[in-house]
């Protein structure tokens, strides 16, 4: 199954089920509900809607973020060896990891900005996995049954600015670059991590690929490593790392500009398609 976030065609935001070309609005159906974050926490998460009659093509809708307002964005560094090595960093014990804002999100399909401040933008094709049950302290062997699904990521990075400091903060949070969606599959359909392909494209040319199982911390080694020092609950974001192939450790550097367009793809899972637009 996939779940989406979108704004209706009457300007409203809501949450929905993606079958067939057309989504089925959940929102509509659970007035109560805040967002697809708060449905993840129900027992409606976990049943089939495909029969379900659809509200809306897809093209009639304007995607969001697959969870617009996450309680926390967990994002890691330095999580596929072809990464590290072209950095020139060490190996590291624990995850690296770093924050992302709410409001550095976007959607499918729409603008990424280029901020005038930073000509170093650059793409980092990335696996998110969206938690679905609450959990503290948990075991790795029970990881997998916190995960409500998997989505693409594009973790746009301002690289000048994430290395002002030692903290990479600045230069992962502009608005509106850290492109998520077009949507969430539920587990049952993504395939063996052994067996699926992550790929970035920029202009339509490969610059990444690496498989979901090339990961130097895998999703349980990270579900588990989190959980120890936070309670992860219902929306909370994990996005897992970007492989080789980054546009600043490239010879000569091949960063974003207005007019690009960027892809990121998940086999099983989907396109996650937006443009590079000029941005103050």
């Amino acid at each position: 199954m996939k779940l989406a976030s979108f704004i209706d065609p009457a300007g409203k935001a809501s949450f929905g089920a993606v079958s067939d070309g057309a989504i089925v609005d959940l929102g509509a159906m659970n007035p109560g509900l805040r967002d697809l974050a708060q449905f993840l926490g129900t027992p409606s998460a976990g049943r089939r809607i495909d029969a379900t009659a659809p509200d809306y093509p897809l093209d009639a809708v304007t995607w969001l973020p697959v969870i617009p307002q996450p309680g926390k964005i967990f994002c890691v560094g330095l999580n596929y060896r072809a990464h590290i090595e072209e950095t020139g960093r060490k190996d590291s014990e624990y995850p690296v990891l770093f924050m992302r804002t709410a409001t550095s999100q976007t959607g499918h399909l729409r603008p990424i900005p280029k901020p005038s401040v930073t000509e170093r933008l650059d793409f980092e094709g990335e696996a998110a996995l969206v938690i679905g049950r609450a959990g503290r302290n948990i075991k790795r062997e029970d990881a997998l049954a916190h995960v409500a699904g998997y989505a693409c990521y594009n973790d746009v990075s301002a690289r000048d600015w994430q290395r002002h400091t030692t903290q990479w903060t600045p230069g992962k949070n502009f608005d509106g670059t850290g492109a998520f969606g077009p949507w969430m599959v539920t587990p049952d359909e993504l395939a063996p991590r052994s067996e699926t392909k992550l790929t970035t494209r920029l202009n339509g040319a490969v610059v990444q690929q690496a498989l979901l199982s090339q990961m130097v911390f895998s999703f349980e080694d990270l579900i588990a490593y989190i959980s120890q020092f936070t309670t992860l609950e219902p929306g909370d974001v994990i996005v897992t790392g970007t492989p080789g192939g980054v546009g600043d450790r490239r010879t000569p550097p091949l960063y974003m500009q207005p007019g690009d367009r960027v892809e990121v793809e998940i086999d099983g899972v989907g396109v996650l398609e937006n443009t590079i637009v000029a941005s103050l």
